[in-house]
């Protein structure tokens, strides 16, 4: 087989809804290309919180080059307003996807990434570099060349730990068997672990929120189920978000009826408290300290957010911000500090560069730690780095998001529900908010993820900067 760079494949890591955006792309542009993906099908990760429902409907979760591809398949495109679970996103859209002609033969499944560096190099040999091919190593021991690496493998196997200085807290290790992860089915598969217990959720991000409701909503049905909400910061106020100012009316919703449930004491909040100890009692509970105060408790759902896994790519030569973990020139553009997930400005392969080229992390994994990522963005991306795999650098660089303006009333859904019934802006009779600047993305109706409105809250202690949450694409 050539070494030539023009005779090799783009590979392509990770087989989830980004990844497969750029296989659609790459196809497209009539580029070789072929897809890694550790599970056994497409959208694996997904499929682990196939439960939960998108705030964000079908018409902003599909890629455009997919849509084109699967149309001209015959395929019947969802209800653009509905809400889709994440079943519903694996399966009504990203099997079919994956199943087209023009993508299957090129995805490989049971494909682990464990190395990607460059042939005959290591990261200190400069002379030849761009010249020479990638090396991706498989699990398997089977290596593949490629001409470029397109990492969209997202974060999902690597969840933040609960210990608030981000590692773990003293005994959490030993209370393993007590924790969950982000999501867990609690209506669903999962239920007989929570059902009449008392768990403690710790985390501010949307994956908590989600997890809080249907804990909340399993109380009510379970006598003797206790829900326990702890946070870092000294608000929930990040949590709550826009509610009825969020332009998308599910992802609002989730925030009021949170908020709903604390105000009636059906979730006791707790803030200003960092897991700094674990202790498993002999009855088999759980005690979790922050030094001044404890809560027992039987499960704990550890919402902390993700990190990305960048040891598999260590020989590569990354422009990595010290601090969130995506390239130093996207971070200022994503800090969640300063942005929620519609404050992102658009951006594409110049943002997403390495001094490594022809390397670039997509989709989740691009945004390091920051929470603030949403699907459209990682399309938007995929297009882009595509572009300039193909030469095209017009449109590599012509970055544009199609996502809805400020305004947008929320209509207060039930939680689960399929539809949001929006239109017209007005329909809560809430006032609207100012149109966010052209190309600037999603409106939250919060200004840096915080509302400036003071809340009434329980304080367990003094408030500690920071808040680990999950990511609001979902």
């Amino acid at each position: 087989m050539s070494n030539r760079l023009e005779d090799l494949p783009v590979v392509v890591i990770g087989a989830g809804p980004v990844g497969l955006a750029a296989a659609a792309h790459l196809n497209e542009r009539g580029l070789p290309f072929v897809v890694l993906e550790t599970g056994d099908g497409p959208a694996a990760a997904i499929r682990q919180w196939a439960h939960v429902r998108l705030f964000s409907p079908w018409r902003y979760n599909i890629d455009a080059a997919a849509r084109k591809l699967l149309a001209d398949a015959g395929w019947v495109e969802p209800d653009a307003e509905r809400l889709p679970t994440g079943g519903q996103l694996a399966e009504d859209y990203l099997q079919p996807l994956a199943d087209l002609p023009a993508l299957k033969p090129h995805v490989r499944y049971g494909s682990r990434v464990v190395a990607v560096t460059r042939l005959g190099l290591d990261r200190l040999r400069t002379a030849g570099r761009e010249s020479a091919p990638f090396l991706v190593r498989l699990a398997d021991g089977d290596d593949l060349l490629a001409r470029a690496v397109i990492d969209a493998s997202g974060t999902w196997s690597t969840p933040n730990v609960l210990g608030a200085s981000g590692i773990p807290a003293h005994g959490e290790t030993a209370a393993a068997a007590y924790i969950e992860h982000a999501l867990p089915d609690v209506l669903g598969v999962d239920r007989d672990r929570f059902a009449g217990k008392r768990t403690l959720v710790v985390g501010a991000g949307h994956s908590a929120a989600n997890t809080l409701l249907v804990l909340a909503e399993l109380a009510e049905q379970v006598p003797g189920t206790g829900v326990t909400w702890a946070i870092r910061a000294a608000t929930p106020a990040r949590t709550y978000g826009g509610e009825t100012a969020d332009a998308l009316p599910a992802r609002g919703a989730i925030g009021t009826r949170l908020r709903e449930h604390v105000d009636a004491g059906r979730i006791q909040l707790i803030t200003g408290f960092s897991a700094e100890t674990l202790k498993v009692l002999p009855e088999g509970a759980v005690e979790v300290s922050n030094g001044e105060r404890v809560v027992v408790v039987d499960r704990i759902v550890s919402a902390t957010g993700f990190r990305p896994d960048h040891g598999f790519v260590s020989e590569l030569r990354l422009d990595l911000d010290p601090i969130l973990g995506s390239t130093r020139a996207l971070a200022p553009l994503i800090d969640p500090n300063e942005h929620s997930c519609g404050t992102v400005p658009p951006h594409g392969v110049d943002e997403l560069a390495h001094p490594e080229a022809g390397f670039y992390a997509i989709g989740v994994k691009s945004y390091g730690r920051a929470p603030t990522f949403l699907l459209a963005t990682g399309y938007e991306q995929a297009r882009s780095v595509v572009a300039a795999l193909a030469g095209d650098w017009d449109a590599a660089r012509d970055v544009q998001l199609d996502l809805p303006e400020t305004g947008v009333c929320n209509s207060n859904p039930v939680v689960g529900e399929e539809t949001v019934d929006a239109a017209g802006g007005g329909c809560c009779g809430a006032p609207a908010v100012d149109t966010a600047p052209a190309g600037r993305g999603l409106a939250t109706g919060i200004s840096g993820g915080l509302l400036s409105s003071p809340l009434t809250l329980i304080s367990a202690s003094a408030p500690a900067s920071g808040e680990q949450s999950g990511s609001c694409c979902s």
